[in-house]
C-alpha cells in the first residue's frame, strides 16, 4: 500500500466538492476557477495538524506571523485576475505557503512570485513540488519593487494589505492589465481592483477583507 499524504483521511472528494459548493454559494462563479480550486490539495500547503481543516472556510496559520487565504478569498481574488480572460504572465507578490501560487499556476501560463520571508519561500518550494506545480518562479524580495526585469504582466495579484496604491506594480502591468489587492483605510480592508490604461489606471473598490499588512524590506 503506498503511503499517503498526513490528514488525506480528511481530505476526500466528497469533502472538496462541499468546498466547491460553498464557494458557488458564497457567488463564485468562474467555472475554470471552481474547477483548480476543486483540483488543488489545500491539505499539501497547510502544516500537518491542520490538515484536517484544510477545506473549511477559514484562513490558517503558516508560521512566521502569516496565514493562508480562506478558499473563499483565493478564489474570488483568483477570479478578478482571470475577468479579462486567463492571464498569459501573473506576478504575485507573497507567496505565503505557495496556495495562491498553485492556483494561478493553473489557470495562467507562467506565475512569478516574490515572498520576503526566505523560511516561507523554501516551504512554498516544497508545497508546490508536491503539489506537482512546475510554471512558476519563486523569488525572496522585497514586493514592493515588484519584478520588473520580468514585466509586463498580464494580472499582478498581491496576497497583503497595502495602504496606498503601489505605484512601482502598477507600471508592470501591461496595457489593459489588473491588479487585485487588498487595500487598508482609515477603520478597514477592502479588495481593490486597479486596471492599467494607456494612460494612466482606474481604481475599484470590491468587497471587505483582512490580510496582514504589506511589510518592506526581507527576512
Amino acid at each position: 500500500m503506498s503511503a499517503q499524504h498526513p490528514g488525506i483521511g480528511m481530505t476526500s472528494q466528497r469533502t472538496r466538492l462541499r468546498m466547491i459548493e460553498r464557494l458557488r454559494a458564497q457567488g463564485i462563479r468562474d467555472e475554470a476557477v471552481l474547477a483548480v480550486m476543486a483540483q488543488v490539495p489545500r491539505h499539501v500547503f497547510v502544516d500537518e495538524a491542520l490538515a484536517s481543516r484544510a477545506y473549511e472556510d477559514m484562513s490558517l496559520p503558516i508560521g512566521f506571523g502569516q496565514t493562508i487565504s480562506n478558499p473563499h478569498t483565493v478564489a474570488r481574488m483568483t477570479e478578478l485576475a482571470c475577468a479579462g480572460g486567463a492571464p498569459g504572465k501573473v506576478l504575485e507578490i507573497g507567496t505565503g505557503c505557495g496556495y495562491q501560487t498553485a492556483i494561478l499556476a493553473k489557470l495562467a501560463k507562467q506565475v512569478y512570485s516574490m515572498e520576503r520571508i526566505a523560511a516561507l519561500i523554501r516551504k512554498a518550494r516544497k508545497n508546490l513540488r508536491e503539489a506537482g506545480i512546475t510554471n512558476i518562479h519563486l523569488r525572496h524580495g522585497d514586493g514592493h519593487a515588484g519584478m520588473p526585469g520580468v514585466s509586463p504582466f498580464d494580472a499582478i495579484v498581491m496576497t497583503a494589505a497595502a495602504n496606498r496604491v503601489p505605484e512601482k506594480l502598477v507600471e508592470q502591468l501591461s496595457a489593459g492589465g489588473r491588479m487585485i489587492l487588498p487595500m487598508a483605510g482609515k477603520a478597514d480592508q477592502y479588495l481593490c481592483v486597479i486596471e492599467r490604461a494607456a494612460k494612466g489606471y482606474t481604481e475599484r473598490r470590491m468587497e471587505p477583507v483582512r490580510f496582514v499588512p504589506l511589510l518592506p524590506g526581507v527576512g
